[in-house]
């Protein structure tokens, strides 16, 4: 059953982040306020896979939570940039690898009970080393792991962040013939 949006009311604005009210009625009259999260620019996240090295991942800290976890590189697409530009470009930006072609795996609302964010998942086969990452404050360090390592870090709670999770798991679900192995 769908909602009836009566209006809108900004909270909070900012370049990144825009909080407000929405004013809101269910199907059974009752009427009320929501929170609504709008997020200006999409995101784009990218597993980088090689069938020598495995997926190419960066170990970083989040304040937010204060937590350390395992995260394909990712970040927001900029004004004219298509998901795979975007990608392509954080990815290089994050890493120092510049990534092969990109392919669109899928795209989702993570939190679309309070937010109209959008994450874009994009796989590339193989990368190209450039040289230090442009960005070096995104991560501890930028490292190669197996699928195996992958699969570990995963079960032990190593991989917190919710695109990156789900980029992973995409593959590791429906990329077998990527992997070079069976997906167990």
């Amino acid at each position: 059953m769908k909602w009836t949006v009566h209006g809108e009311r900004v909270i909070y604005d900012s370049p990144w982040v825009r909080l407000a009210l929405a004013d809101v009625e269910i199907p059974d009259g009752a009427r009320f306020e929501h929170h609504v999260l709008r997020m200006p620019r999409p995101i784009a996240g990218v597993v980088i896979t090689d069938p020598e090295r495995g997926v190419l991942l960066l170990w970083r800290h989040r304040f937010i939570t204060d937590s350390w976890g395992w995260e394909v590189p990712a970040g927001r697409i900029e004004p004219g940039e298509t998901p795979e530009q975007g990608g392509a470009r954080e990815a290089y930006e994050e890493t120092g690898w510049r990534p092969g072609p990109l392919r669109h795996l899928m795209t989702y609302y993570p939190t679309n009970g309070v937010s109209d964010t959008v994450f874009h998942l994009l796989h590339a086969r193989g990368a190209t080393y450039v040289g230090d990452p442009p960005d070096p404050a995104e991560s501890e360090r930028i490292e190669w792991r197996t699928w195996q390592e992958v699969r570990t870090a995963i079960a032990q709670g190593e991989v917190r962040c919710g695109l990156a999770l789900t980029a992973l798991l995409w593959v590791l679900a429906h990329e077998s013939r990527v992997l070079g192995e069976p997906v167990d």
